[in-house]
Formats: structure tokens, C-alpha cells, sequence
């Protein structure tokens, strides 16, 4: 891996890393070198069948406080051209952790502004300190949460994400779980004791049955179970069956002993 100048990684247990970003001078916000090295390292990460499980967290007292203002106001005196490829490089990023064949966790402390609850979003598991706050705060600079609009949307529904992205609200970690924005809510003290938790039992699942499940629920939508969605799970489990595995998988639970992919 290239030498990093925005993110520290590292070994958090046997076959988890942790991508921290690491500007703290500024609430972890993101700029172009930020975007580029977190798509860069889940690519790297995602790739390696050494790790498992992949936890995304900011250095300090906060997660992120999202886009940097700096490069927000580069954007504003740039061309429609040069931001349409910039915006198109952030997109980039989000899709690549979110389609990560790793589980990832989000480790959200302090604040989470703007890109920041993106970040929140595209992560599979969002565990919360009790500290945390949330905001998707674009508007008051006079743009918009698209691109991360469709991710806050999955995790929270169409009519809270508008009303996160038009009145801009601060909400608390309560409310923040109460509506879906993260799934666990735990005292600061106890926030990695959590975390550890969390990725211990990520950790029992088979590898490929875990991107298997990516995979197949990426293409499900809230609603009607039609018959090309029922072929679509009929073929997965009935392919995924027959994998080595899966067969280790079952000869582990009825030898009452761990399958092969868990670390000791």
C-alpha cells in the first residue's frame, strides 16, 4: 500500500483493519487526497483474503465533519467540467465501500456532518457513541446531499432523509437510531468494548457467504417479492450450497467445533 497522507490503517484483532481517517486539525473532513486514498484502500482491503472485517473511523473527538470547506470553495470557482469529474470521483468512493465484498463498520464519534453521514451510511453496521451527532448540512452552504442522497435515503427512508436534507437539524444519537441512521447506540466508555462485539460475531460468519449476501441483497427493493426476485434467491442458495464452505460450515456445527475461517 502506498504511504498514506490522510488515513492510518490498522490491525484492530486478527483478520480486521481499521481505516481511520486521519485529519483531525479539521473533524476527519474529506478533500480530494482523502477521497482518493479511502478508494484506494477498500479496494486494497476488499481484495485481501487475509482481512474480514473492515472498521472505518476518524481520528479525535469526531468522525467526520464531511466535505472540506476549502475544497468546496476550489469547486465553487471551478468549471461544470472539472466538478462533474470530481463528483463523479467522491460517487466512486461511496459505491466502493458500500459494495466492499467485506462486512465494514462505521465507528461514528463527536460529529457527523454533510458527507460524513454518507460515510455513516455506506458502511454496512453504524455503531454511535452517545457524543454523536448528526447533521446533513449541505443546504446551508447553498448546494445539495446528492450524492450521497440515495445512501442516507437506504438507511432512513425517503421522507426522513428530506427532512434531514432540508431543514439541515442536528439530530442527537438517539434519534439518530431511533430512525435507522445507526443501528446501535452505546455509552462513550463503552464504545470499542461495542465495536469489538459487534465485529466478533461478524468474524463466525463465512467469508463468501458474507459477500454472497451483499451481493444478493444489493438487488432488493422494499415491496412486492416478484418471481424474478424469487429465481434470483432460489439460484444463489442453490449454487452457494454446494461450495467447500459450505460443507465445512456444516461438518464444523455438527462437530460442535469452529469452521476453518474463524481466527484463534
Amino acid at each position: 500500500m502506498n504511504e498514506l497522507k490522510t488515513l492510518k490503517i490498522s490491525r484492530r484483532a486478527a483478520g480486521v483493519a481499521q481505516v481511520t481517517m486521519s485529519r483531525p486539525a479539521v473533524f476527519n473532513a474529506f478533500d480530494e487526497a482523502m477521497i482518493a486514498e479511502l478508494d484506494a484502500v477498500f479496494a486494497e482491503l476488499g481484495a485481501d483474503p487475509a482481512v474480514r472485517v473492515i472498521v472505518l473511523a476518524g481520528e479525535g473527538k469526531h468522525f467526520s465533519a464531511g466535505a472540506d470547506l476549502q475544497w468546496m470553495q476550489r469547486a465553487s470557482a471551478a468549471s461544470q467540467e472539472w466538478n462533474l469529474e470530481d463528483a463523479r470521483r467522491f460517487a466512486a468512493m461511496l459505491s466502493r465501500i458500500e459494495t466492499c465484498p467485506k462486512p465494514t463498520v462505521a465507528r461514528v464519534q463527536g460529529a457527523a456532518l454533510g458527507g460524513g453521514v454518507g460515510l455513516a451510511c455506506v458502511c454496512d453496521i453504524a455503531i454511535a457513541a452517545d457524543n454523536a451527532s448528526f447533521a446533513v448540512s449541505e443546504a446551508k452552504f447553498g448546494i445539495l446531499p446528492a450524492v450521497i442522497g440515495p445512501y442516507v435515503t437506504n438507511a432512513v427512508g425517503k421522507r426522513q432523509a428530506r427532512r434531514l436534507a432540508l431543514t439541515t437539524t442536528r439530530i442527537a444519537a438517539a434519534e439518530a437510531l431511533s430512525i435507522g441512521l445507526v443501528q446501535q447506540l452505546v455509552a462513550l466508555d463503552a464504545f470499542d468494548a461495542a465495536i469489538d462485539a459487534t465485529v466478533k460475531e461478524l468474524l463466525i460468519g463465512g467469508p463468501s457467504a458474507q459477500a454472497e449476501i451483499k451481493t444478493l441483497y444489493a438487488q432488493f427493493e422494499v415491496g412486492p417479492v416478484t418471481p424474478e426476485v424469487r429465481e434470483l434467491t432460489a439460484q444463489t442458495i442453490s449454487r452457494v450450497r454446494g461450495t467447500d464452505e459450505a460443507r465445512e460450515g456444516f461438518a464444523a456445527f455438527l462437530g460442535k467445533r469452529p469452521a476453518n475461517w474463524i481466527p484463534q
